[in-house]
């Protein structure tokens, strides 16, 4: 009987469902013709192997009815993403339509005028850093009047709120808008005067 020779099955003919890194192994036996052929498929056999292990993954997830994590989160990702988005979106409506049907109408103006003295104020900031600061003692007193008006009507915003009764019982809306106006005067003079 003749000695029997070891077969070793190139990488292209081996099955698809095999990993072809197991027969890139069984290339490199000892005998001659498998060693000579190993020398010149070694770099191709690597790079397919690398190539071709996540779709050998993807099989086995098939057969094995395994899920793909990958896939998973990103679905869980991007399910999430608009869900939360909505949720968002219905916490602002809902608190809008909430400030609009129960804040009365004197706090809404008290809130528009708060709102353009933060205007005025971010404005007057962004001026100031693209144009110079050439008078520094008017944009600080610019800037210090927006910035205490501000607080000054958010004081009386709290103080005439008829939500906040109970911690501003002694105080009338007549004596909280005198405390405003006395306050608006004493901060307009100073800064009038820090001008120079």
């Amino acid at each position: 009987m003749a000695p029997k020779k070891n077969f070793t099955p190139s990488p292209a003919a081996a099955p698809p469902t095999v990993n072809r890194s197991q027969h890139s192994s069984a290339s490199a036996a000892p005998s001659k013709p498998a060693a000579s052929h190993s020398k010149t498929t070694t770099p191709s056999s690597t790079n397919t192997s690398s190539t071709t292990s996540p779709k050998l993954a993807d099989q086995i997830r098939k057969v094995t009815n395994q899920p793909n994590p990958v896939s998973n989160a990103t679905n869980s990702l991007s399910n999430a993403a608009p869900k939360s988005l909505q949720d968002a979106q219905q916490i602002l409506l809902r608190m809008w339509d909430n400030y609009v049907d129960k804040t009365p109408q004197r706090v809404k103006l008290l809130d528009t005028f708060m709102a353009f003295l933060l205007l005025v104020g971010v404005l007057q900031f962004v001026y100031c850093v693209i144009a110079g600061n050439y008078p520094f003692n008017a944009f600080l007193a610019g800037f210090s009047a927006t910035v205490g008006q501000f607080v000054l009507t958010a004081s009386l915003r709290i103080q005439t709120n008829p939500e906040n009764e109970k911690e501003f019982r002694n105080t009338s809306d007549e004596r909280a808008f005198a405390d405003f106006v006395f306050g608006s005067m004493i901060l307009h003079f100073f800064c009038v005067n820090f001008i120079n």
